[in-house]
């Protein structure tokens, strides 16, 4: 018989398809008008990665799902417009720092990451891990902030942007346990839709999660993703806002459930609750 896939192999395959994904889902609903060269342009950013800076015609048509054609035409527009830069020899495309800025003026008016930032880099440097800010965006979690110590035993890709499925790690557990159950129902249903294959596993999983969550005001996944990998999660509630998730990793060894009950756990909840203090005093 088949081995069930891992929590990794899954999310792997997730973002081997995230650009086609995201094309898809930006398609408008019924009775709604949109601007189809513009939905597409936004599905060619997002074809982009940090490890991936170049990307021939072909490539973006691949994760994108769109013709070849239909690439060219866009991107000669964006080449033009200043957004995308071409190397002729290699025939490839990369982000320009236009592209940059519009992504660092949305962080800049994140008054969250602003109250986070600091507190953020001091916990991860204290503790020898590396912590990350994110937001729900459809049915994945978008890291807006990332701190790492330079002492962590472990180095990993994270970076701002990084997409992770709803259901597939603590940060979303988490996420999940803190959302009315009308909109956790509506939001399983739709990972139940797309993630069929593995849904019976991962959906065991996430209620484990968010009964950890009921239970300790956290959740973790130590050893899951990866075997040398430790996780804990916990969200920050806002006054009428959608909740952010604050989110530790770091090598499994050194996240002991003794030391995450201990030590880890109770500081990242004391971290989430003085943001949450201090961002619904200021009324953003």
């Amino acid at each position: 018989m088949p081995t069930a896939r891992s929590l990794a192999e899954v999310h792997l395959e997730l973002q081997d398809r995230a650009a086609r994904r995201l094309s898809a889902s930006l398609r408008p609903e019924a009775g709604a008008t949109v601007v189809t060269p513009l939905v597409r342009a936004l599905a060619l950013f997002s074809a982009f990665a940090p490890e991936e800076r170049w990307l021939g015609n072909g490539e973006l048509a691949q994760r994108t799902g769109l013709p070849p054609s239909t690439v060219s035409r866009i991107a000669r527009s964006l080449v033009h417009l200043g957004y995308l830069l071409y190397d002729a020899p290699q025939r490839k495309y990369r982000l320009s720092a236009a592209v940059l800025g519009l992504g660092y003026a949305a962080i800049a008016h994140s008054a969250m990451q602003g109250l986070a930032g600091k507190r953020m880099a001091a916990f991860a440097r204290q503790h020898k891990l590396h912590v990350c800010l994110a937001v729900r965006d459809r049915l994945d979690l978008v890291v807006l902030e990332c701190h790492r110590s330079l002492e962590s035993p472990v180095m990993l890709p994270l970076h701002v942007g990084m997409r992770v499925g709803i259901a597939l790690s603590p940060m979303g557990w988490s996420l999940l346990a803190a959302l009315p159950e009308l909109e956790r129902g509506y939001l399983l249903e739709n990972v139940e839709r797309r993630l069929s294959r593995d849904w019976a596993r991962l959906r065991r999983r996430v209620l484990e999660g968010m009964a950890q969550v009921g239970d300790k005001g956290y959740c973790t996944a130590i050893g899951e993703w990866e075997p040398e990998l430790g996780i804990l999660a916990a969200s920050v509630l806002l006054e009428g806002n959608a909740p952010f998730v604050l989110v530790c990793i770091g090598a499994s060894h050194a996240m002991t459930r003794a030391r995450v009950e201990r030590e880890l756990g109770p500081r990242l909840l004391r971290m989430a609750y003085e943001l949450q203090e201090e961002f619904n005093v200021i009324g953003q």
